[in-house]
């Protein structure tokens, strides 16, 4: 007679549960590759202004002579131009509070609407680096193939320009908020004994691989749960515009878009001054607590010099717009911050969300460090389901032998 054997009975599962469980296998082995790459290309975006910034230091920084006077815009502007070898216009200008900054101009154009690949839907995206002091330039960079232009892109759709690229990108974060809802109620304890205590909310590293690896799924995939989450639900705000619009609409109370500021530009009036520079100079004196000033030159008979007063360092969802005539410099059109509903703005911190920026420094190792985490969920989740799946292959052979008593 064979020994008689403890039978340990296992509590039966809902078939809610059941549910539950067979979902969160099928769709995270069907979303794995994905979400990996997702958290990987996360991970690595999360720092690149730091990174940035340790490389080309001695460009990004310049040093500040005594009187801090700056070379007006306009002759900085023609000196970019110029840099860009004379066929490119500047469309974009950062100035910074912070004194030693060197300001960036850029010239960028877009390519053929309809390509396929990112590298062919844009024609040129060129950054020069300008001491505001002396009018030298410190640095010259294609952005269409800057490391971490790419890795935006990758992480935005593939580099794919089609929307399909971003389609995929999109349901997968969307099963991904799936994933961590149904893991996180897999992983609830059926009590809170001591033992299910600790199987729940720590890694036993003293185990073997399986356990820990099981450990590495569970545990790390709780405390990172509501980072990963406001990461995949503001990626869903790019991805879908119908998640965008419930957004907008729930927190603004109204199905009324954004007030929009307009103005025109008169080109019967005219000025003896440069009017660029007279627009930034009513910039600066009405944005004086700004981090940053961003300049659009206007483009067309009518179109309007664009400045957009930026409160924080790195951030971009806090800021002032001004309008002002391209012939004259003269103002004329404001939106504040404060005039943004609610709705509107928290769209605007989007980016600032999804990056962990909003919250500084500590915001961004959150991200970071959410991101690694997102990523290994794939690899540790199935390793988890190949290993019941040698278990119970295991267990049928072993059932189909001969037994002896």
């Amino acid at each position: 007679m064979s020994p008689t054997k403890a039978i340990h009975k296992k509590t039966k599962k809902s078939r809610i549960r059941k549910i539950n469980d067979w979902l969160h296998l099928w769709l995270g082995i069907t979303s794995g590759l994905v979400v990996f790459h997702l958290g990987i290309t996360g991970c690595i975006f999360a720092f690149q202004k730091e990174i940035t910034e340790f490389i080309h230091r001695k460009e990004f920084f310049v040093e500040v002579p005594a009187n801090k006077k700056t070379i007006p815009l306009s002759i900085l502007k023609a000196t970019a131009e110029k840099t860009f070898g004379g066929k490119k216009k500047v469309t974009f200008i950062s100035s910074y509070r912070q004194a030693d900054r060197a300001w960036e101009f850029g010239a960028y154009k877009p390519g053929n609407p309809k390509a396929f690949w990112y590298f062919d839907s844009i024609d040129y995206y060129d950054i020069v680096l300008i001491n505001p002091y002396t009018g030298k330039v410190t640095l010259v960079s294609d952005y269409k193939y800057e490391f971490f232009s790419i890795i935006k892109m990758l992480h935005w759709s593939f580099l794919i320009n089609h929307p399909i690229g971003q389609q995929i990108i999109g349901w997968c974060t969307f099963i991904f908020v799936f994933l961590l809802i149904s893991g996180m109620i897999m992983w609830w304890p059926k009590n809170l004994k001591k033992s299910n205590f600790d199987k729940s909310f720590k890694i036993k590293w003293k185990a073997k691989f399986k356990r820990i690896n099981y450990d590495l799924h569970n545990v790390l995939g709780f405390y990172v749960m509501i980072i990963c989450l406001m990461l995949a639900l503001t990626g869903l705000v790019w991805a879908f515009q119908w998640f965008q619009n419930t957004i907008y609409v729930v927190a603004s109370g109204s199905i009324s878009p954004p007030e929009q500021i307009m103005a025109q530009s008169d080109s019967t009036k005219s000025v003896k001054a440069i009017p660029f520079d007279v627009a930034f100079e009513t910039a600066q004196k009405l944005f004086k607590n700004v981090e940053r000033i961003g300049m659009s030159p206007a483009e067309g008979g009518t179109a309007t010099i664009y400045a957009t007063g930026y409160s924080g360092k790195e951030t971009y969802w806090n800021f002032d717009v001004l309008l002002f005539d391209q012939y004259t410099g003269k103002l004329l059109a404001r939106k504040n911050q404060s005039d943004k509903n609610a709705g509107e703005a928290l769209i605007g911190m989007n980016y600032d969300i999804h990056v962990g920026a909003i919250l500084g420094l500590p915001g961004k190792v959150m991200a970071f460090f959410a991101s690694l985490i997102a990523a290994s969920l794939p690899i540790t989740g199935f390793i988890i389901w190949w290993g019941k799946k040698k278990k119970n292959k295991n267990h049928s052979a072993t059932k189909n032998l001969p037994q002896y008593h």
